[in-house]
């Protein structure tokens, strides 16, 4: 399995950088690109701060598929 998710949609909606959204969940900018591109999973605690700031439940945010993940980021 592995989990997408919409942060750079939803960033890209409202004209958010990386650096921006970082700060209002008070992570580095290079977390939210490693979670972005799927390099990273985050905490149930980030992926629900990361939903806050979106005004949208965790699900919207990231979603779960079946398509096998890369090597190292197995859920």
């Amino acid at each position: 399995m592995k989990l997408e998710n919409t942060l750079r949609v939803e960033r890209a909606v409202r004209r958010m950088t990386q650096a921006e959204l970082a700060e209002r969940v008070d992570v580095s900018r290079q977390a939210i690109n490693a979670i972005e591109t799927g390099k990273f999973i985050p905490s149930a605690v980030l992926a629900i701060k990361l939903a806050r700031v979106f005004g949208k439940p965790v699900e919207e945010i990231f979603i779960l598929s079946e398509e096998p993940s890369p090597v190292g980021v197995e859920i």
